[in-house]
């Protein structure tokens, strides 16, 4: 298992060369509660990219998989794992790579071209959409910790919450790192700083994930950018989709037409 540190971190990686070298690299960033395994691999993300030709990097996010898990929030904020990516691209030498995050991987994945765009050559946004414009914190509790912390899984009420609890509990994460990730105080994107972003972006999401909105709303802000709906898939199957699968590689291929 090959590793890195970033932030005083020791935080894991896959790096799958194919035969003879890749044509292109992209870095995979997964979600919350997930890992690169899980995200990635199992998903069938590894092979796909692999039968491209393609050089996939895929790294476990702090606090998740077999990366360091910090009880602390602050360990958690969107700059720090946006600087973990960094780090990853300083330690294998890699000036600039397609970039690919799912759901929270998305936010880290945003964060990154944000803070260095010059080190993104194409950006994919998974598992979100519109409800990402403005999106930040809100008052009245924690109901995500809650959730990770809950005795009992089968207390939580709120469908989502408990779907997130039953997959870092068949994952063996550390709920406690996850409990802590969700109290990490973020600002909210930054509009205008969205809307200079030089590099295509691709934003795709299942037609039944209600909780990400309108892929093409979130494509409206950049200015060079796609927004995917994939027909009757919610936030967790749209992950391994053939048609999520279609769409990235066309977008890679250059074969999607960019709204007039």
């Amino acid at each position: 298992m090959p590793t890195f540190t970033s932030d005083g971190l020791t935080l894991a990686y896959d790096d799958n060369v194919p035969p003879g070298g890749g044509e292109r690299t992209i870095l995979l960033v997964h979600g919350f509660s997930s890992n690169r395994n899980e995200g990635w691999k199992r998903t069938g993300w590894y092979t796909a990219f692999d039968r491209r030709r393609i050089r996939c990097i895929a790294l476990d996010q702090r606090g998740h998989g077999e990366s360091a898990k910090p009880h602390e929030a602050q360990a958690y904020t969107r700059d720090k794992m946006a600087g973990d990516v960094i780090a990853l691209l300083d330690h294998l030498g890699l000036n600039r790579v397609d970039l690919f995050g799912y759901s929270m991987g998305s936010r880290t994945a945003l964060a990154t071209a944000l803070k260095a765009p010059e080190r993104i050559s194409n950006l994919m946004l998974g598992g979100v959409g519109g409800t990402l414009i403005g999106e930040r914190a809100l008052p009245g509790g924690n109901p995500m910790a809650e959730a990770m912390l809950a005795e009992d899984p089968e207390s939580i009420k709120e469908p989502m919450l408990k779907s997130f609890r039953h997959f870092a509990d068949e994952q063996g994460e550390d709920r406690q790192a996850l409990a802590a990730m969700t109290g990490a105080q973020n600002p909210a994107f930054d509009r205008d700083a969205m809307s200079m972003l030089p590099m295509p972006v691709l934003v795709v999401a299942g037609q039944g994930d209600t909780g990400a909105g309108d892929p093409a709303e979130l494509a409206a802000v950049f200015p060079h950018a796609h927004g995917i709906t994939v027909p009757g898939c919610d936030h967790f199957s749209a992950i391994p989709h053939a048609l999520t699968k279609a769409a990235v590689f066309d977008f890679l291929d250059g074969e999607l037409d960019y709204p007039s």
